[in-house]
């Protein structure tokens, strides 16, 4: 349905590796949340991507689901709202762009408010235009 324009993220804590790139985008799906997570996974690995050890380390693609609708989700394979979407930076910016004024659930925090209490004094996180 909508797409945010690329950002270019310093990679933190990975050694090694290249510049991060990182949008977000809006979907509307018939899909079920576990089902839509596994096929975000199967994705995931068509375009190389292997998980190992350490968590944050360099990889081909990494695709999240940030929110589910309204839904809130706690299961061990998925968590929605993401569990760090408000301190990732990387995250918030491109969100921003695409819902601003959107409301976290269970909170009277907008994304445009996440955004603003998190400083980026090194542009960590900028536009590609």
């Amino acid at each position: 349905m909508a797409v945010s324009p690329l950002y270019r993220t310093i990679p933190v804590g990975v050694e090694r590796a290249r510049y991060f790139l990182n949008a977000v985008a809006q979907l509307k799906t018939a899909l079920g949340p576990m089902t839509l997570l596994r096929q975000l996974q199967t994705i995931e690995r068509d375009f190389g991507r292997r998980r190992k050890s350490p968590r944050w380390s360099r990889r081909t693609l990494d695709l999240d689901i940030l929110f589910y609708g309204n839904a809130i989700i706690e299961t061990p394979r998925l968590t929605v709202p993401h569990p760090r979407l408000t301190q990732r930076l990387f995250v918030l910016k491109p969100l921003a762009r695409l819902a601003p004024d959107m409301a976290m659930p269970l909170s009277d925090r907008t994304i445009k408010d996440c955004l603003q209490s998190i400083a980026d004094p090194f542009q960590a996180v900028t536009r590609i235009d």
